[in-house]
């Protein structure tokens, strides 16, 4: 489990340190630097999955993220030429990763390593699960896969890697293979659900967000191609199409949380896409959940909802307030020069936050005060 990251001249960061808990949540104004933590993440472990990381170089592209070249992942104002990403996980151990930037070759691909200042391949930092190539990894994007007719499958996505694609597109291939196991953690289990298997759970948790939610999914080998339906407590059966975005957005969540086991690193950004508050509310209380159980879960999101969630679940006793780590990102000035401010307020045991930022989930509030004023004339 990841206890903190430090980011050296990357994107928006001149040297930011950030730490961890099993439940961190990023929030703050667009491009602000929320994505681009999730994204130093993701381009270690594509790095390493490369079998480039130990030995030649960091992947700004590839299958779990694309940054561009390098003068897109260079912090535009630093005063030395290298990135640098330093992982401490819970164990104390520590991956140092240090990597050249050249003004001449700034629209390379592939950052040299530096190999006196980084870590030596084979290290203790590389059984952690950002780096595990089977299990134990997930990374769900913004931008999911919406209503369609029919999905991708891939073998070796899902049965290999068991995957879902960083736009859930394998969720139905998953739930096809998978679906009749039970879910590895007992107390993620959905109290009404019929069964622990993991169809059966994820159609429990469904419908927090579309109540009396049924889920069939078919699979079409020959052409490699797998079919959502849904029903609502009859035999019409409707097409994916027919049910709306929020179905299709939440799926993927839904069955990575109840699949994975202890130890799993999941990333998330924006969980609260396409549902109403509700629904958002019980994704927080389900990733507080997963959380308490050892499941880490780092996740972007612009909704107090989800915050809400955690801290009902924090209030009423599901999660220790030590375990949530809030990181509040915002531009700041100085001298012409702008650069990322990172606040970071406290929950406590009764779910209260110590300090609310200015654009720290208070629109409501300020929504609120400008309502309670009477109108002009």
């Amino acid at each position: 489990m990841i206890r903190s990251l430090r980011l050296i001249n990357f994107k928006a960061f001149e040297n930011q340190q950030l730490e961890f808990r099993p439940l961190t949540l990023l929030s703050g104004l667009n491009s602000t630097g929320k994505s681009s933590v999730i994204q130093s993440l993701l381009l270690l472990r594509q790095s390493y999955e490369q079998e480039l990381l130990e030995e030649i170089g960091l992947a700004l592209n590839g299958d779990l993220v694309e940054i561009g070249n390098a003068q897109d992942a260079f912090y535009e104002n630093a005063s030395d030429d290298y990135i640098e990403f330093t992982i401490t996980n819970e164990d104390n151990k520590q991956g140092v990763w240090r990597f050249n930037y050249e003004l001449e070759n700034k629209e390379t691909e592939l950052l040299d390593i530096d190999f006196s200042s980084s870590t030596k391949p084979g290290d203790a930092i590389y059984e952690s699960s950002i780096f595990n190539k089977r299990l134990k990894f997930h990374y769900l994007q913004a931008e999911r896969i919406g209503p369609r007719l029919v999905n991708d499958m891939s073998d070796y996505k899902v049965r290999r890697l068991k995957q879902l694609g960083t736009k859930g597109e394998y969720a139905g291939h998953f739930l096809n293979v998978y679906g009749r196991e039970p879910i590895p953690i007992a107390n993620l289990a959905y109290p009404q659900a019929k069964s622990m298997d993991l169809i059966d759970q994820v159609e429990g948790w469904m419908r927090e967000v579309s109540p009396g939610t049924r889920i069939t999914i078919n699979s079409y080998p020959d052409i490699g191609m797998t079919n959502s339906q849904y029903s609502y407590g009859d035999s019409n059966l409707r097409r994916s199409t027919n049910v709306g975005f929020g179905i299709s957005y939440t799926l993927p969540i839904l069955v990575a949380v109840l699949s994975s086991e202890p130890d799993t690193l999941i990333l998330i950004e924006n969980p609260e896409a396409h549902l109403h508050p509700k629904g958002q509310a019980k994704m927080g209380e389900l990733l507080a959940l997963a959380a308490s159980c050892g499941i880490q879960i780092v996740m972007e999101t612009h909704s107090d909802h989800v915050l809400n969630g955690i801290r009902v679940a924090v209030h009423d006793g599901k999660l220790d307030p030590g375990y949530v780590q809030l990181h509040y990102l915002q531009r700041r000035e100085n001298r012409g020069l702008t650069f990322t401010e990172v606040v970071s307020p406290n929950i406590d045991r009764n779910g209260r936050i110590d300090k609310w930022p200015d654009g720290f989930f208070d629109e409501w509030d300020k929504s609120l005060d400008a309502l309670l004023e009477p109108a002009g004339e």
